[in-house]
């Protein structure tokens, strides 16, 4: 395993498999393996299952299934994959998060991020056609970060905010670059491109939206410069 893993923690939509596979197998140009994690108690995941194998002896690229045991959240999903992957594949360069939601549409644009990412090491994200370069709704990082963080997001996060993080992150400890020509669409019911469902309304209830806002500045406030200063170290960036 070398390259680029993309991390798509999911519940619920065992459908998205084929769709990102499909996507994946047009636009990608390097060494891509597409790693669904998923809750080993979501009901779907033997649907999940069928369609990894499906995609898999369909698609010239890796996909894979990875089990969650207990990751109740799309937050602790992440991190599990994410530690899983650079724990076990020292030869990974980079890890991404993308929704199950997000669909590449740049030709090469997983090269793109690993090219951006070793003229500058750290964080690199694409443009969603939504909220642009405003947030990083989906990112690509440097395996070395999440190494020195021990996590791709921070632990305290639910679902939300996520992408608050990563560019706070990224901008405090110098190491962010935004690519707006490389598309990356995050098809989104707020966008008005997917219809809402159960997994949509149970995260983005205002519930969810003031309880990770909290946790957000509670952590930041508390650890941020902690983790840009580890970041800054890991990476060799000057302070």
């Amino acid at each position: 395993m070398s390259g680029l893993v993309v991390i798509v923690p999911s519940r619920g939509r065992p459908q998205a498999v084929a769709e990102l596979a499909g996507t994946f197998d047009a636009t990608c140009a390097v060494d891509t393996r597409l790693l669904f994690t998923v809750d080993s108690g979501d009901p779907a995941i033997t649907a999940y299952a069928a369609a990894v194998q499906d995609a898999q002896s369909q698609s010239a690229l890796t996909v894979g299934l990875l089990p969650n045991p207990g990751a109740q959240t799309m937050v602790a999903a992440l991190n599990s994959a994410a530690l899983y992957v650079t724990s076990n594949h020292p030869d990974v360069t980079a890890v991404a998060f993308l929704g199950d939601d997000h669909r590449p549409r740049t030709d090469g644009w997983d090269a793109a991020y690993l090219e951006a990412l070793d003229a500058k090491p750290g964080l690199v994200y694409g443009n969603d056609l939504f909220q642009r370069g405003n947030l990083p709704t989906q990112v690509a990082m440097s395996t070395a970060v999440v190494r020195a963080l021990g996590h791709m997001a921070p632990p305290t996060l639910t679902h939300l905010y996520v992408d608050d993080y990563w560019l706070a992150l990224g901008k405090s400890a110098g190491c962010i670059t935004y690519l707006p020509d490389v598309i990356v669409e995050h098809c989104h019911p707020v966008a008005g491109k997917a219809e809402w469902d159960a997994g949509y309304a149970r995260v983005n209830d205002r519930a969810m939206y003031d309880r990770d806002a909290a946790a957000f500045t509670a952590y930041w406030g508390e650890h941020g410069s902690r983790d840009v200063d580890a970041v800054r170290v890991a990476l060799g960036v000057p302070a």
